[in-house]
């Protein structure tokens, strides 16, 4: 009998129970490694090419090394979610308590949906450079009522990551919202599903792709911000498998460990949990949800869907599009409140909300959105843009704490107040 068969067996699998969430609390600050190898060990051409390919974004500063070097960065920098792909082991080896602690998944068989992303940047990424990545699980709430109908738990997870020289790089909190499977099927009426595109539909949408501009090269100084401002809009989609393809190309596969046919074989015989049967009788990735209706409709979803992390990589570039190279995106975070279905299209927004001088910086505060086909805002967020005045160039910000384990008990300690 395989684990999973056994996880499937026992009447907890699939409920979320009181035992469940005590266990996951216990995990709390538990400083821990990814299990799997980063999609790039460090930052090459083609890396960063190909992961901005998978998002359609077009900017020198990522794809065209010649260019770079005629930049304040002198050279190719990465875009700012690259770090999605990247990160060795960072955190000191488990105790056997510790280990035991993290073994298994104590609400096994809930559904995982992302539901907020934030980050804070301190310093680009530069061909050549490596990065270690360190994680925790840094808070557990329990929402008697959620949107999903009945109890949930929220997970929330914090990334700290840092170059070859152990120069801070990023940090990166996300959350989960863990659910019965049953109650995200009661909510299939409630579902915005893409419908058919007329000629005038993508002729919008072509219109819109031929519009778009990158500020680039030319600076954008913060003198000449206004308040109220819009960011010119952009467009992604309509999306489709083959997009999903290019896009796990260039992101990693994230959700499944990397490896195909006989590496595929081998990791389903480690951890046969990450796999189910197709149509066919066939073990396969529990991952296809995102490219797979029958499977997405076994789990009450009745469309595959995206990504979180694509939404996120299309709030930066619209961001990066509007700062041009001499700016600086210090901190982003959204909120994915629908799913975005293969099918549907991404018009991405901006508005410039307020703009300050503080601790020597020239913040310009932006809210950002992502909307669907239908005009639903499925992904709000807000950002903070560094940019240089007349005067002076951009200086990187630096992170509040140098070290990395007093940074995660801040988190802890913000989410326990």
């Amino acid at each position: 009998m395989t684990t999973e068969t056994i996880e499937k067996t026992d009447s907890t699998y699939g409920v979320l129970t009181e035992e469940g969430i005590a266990r996951l609390r216990q995990r709390v600050g538990v400083q821990y490694n990814k299990p799997t190898l980063p999609h790039n060990y460090e930052v090459t051409i083609d890396g960063v090419r190909h992961f901005a390919n998978g998002y359609g974004d077009g900017n020198p500063l990522w794809c065209d090394p010649e260019y770079g070097k005629s930049t304040r960065w002198d050279g190719l920098i990465a875009p700012p979610n690259f770090l999605y792909t990247m990160g060795e082991q960072d955190a000191a080896k488990l105790t056997p308590e510790l280990k035991a602690l993290l073994k298994g998944d104590p609400l096994v068989g809930l559904g995982s949906y992302q539901a907020e992303m934030s980050f804070e940047w301190w310093r680009p990424l530069r061909l050549g450079d490596k990065l270690k990545r360190r994680s925790a699980l840094v808070g557990v709430q329990v929402n008697e009522k959620s949107s999903f109908g009945g109890r949930s738990v929220t997970e929330i997870q914090g990334y700290i990551f840092r170059n070859q020289n152990d120069e801070l790089v990023a940090i990166q909190r996300g959350s989960w919202i863990r659910v019965e499977r049953h109650a995200s099927k009661e909510r299939k009426k409630e579902y915005d599903l893409p419908k058919p595109y007329s000629d005038e539909d993508l002729e919008r949408i072509d219109a819109t792709y031929e519009a778009e501009t990158l500020r680039g090269a030319e600076t954008r100084y913060f003198e000449d911000v206004t308040v109220g401002e819009e960011l010119q809009t952009i467009v992604r989609g309509p999306l489709r498998v083959s997009d999903l393809i290019v896009w796990h190309v260039g992101w990693g596969m994230q959700l499944t460990p990397p490896g195909a046919f006989r590496e595929s074989w081998k990791i389903r015989k480690k951890v046969p949990g990450f796999y189910t049967r197709n149509p066919l009788n066939v073990p396969d990735t529990a991952q296809r949800l995102h490219w797979e209706k029958d499977w997405a409709n076994e789990l009450g979803i009745p469309l595959p869907y995206d990504y979180g992390g694509l939404r996120e990589t299309f709030l930066t570039n619209i961001l990066t599009n509007w700062m041009g190279d001499d700016g600086w995106l210090w901190k982003m975070s959204c909120q994915h409140r629908k799913f975005v279905y293969l099918g549907d299209t991404y018009w991405i927004k901006g508005k410039v909300t307020d703009k300050k001088q503080e601790g020597g910086r020239n913040e310009v505060h932006l809210n950002v959105w992502v909307e669907n086909h239908a005009g639903t805002v499925v992904t709000p967020g807000n950002a903070v843009v560094l940019l240089p005045s007349r005067e002076a160039a951009v200086e990187l910000p630096r992170p509040a704490e140098e070290d990395i384990d007093r940074m995660f008990a801040h988190e802890v300690a913000q989410l326990a107040e």
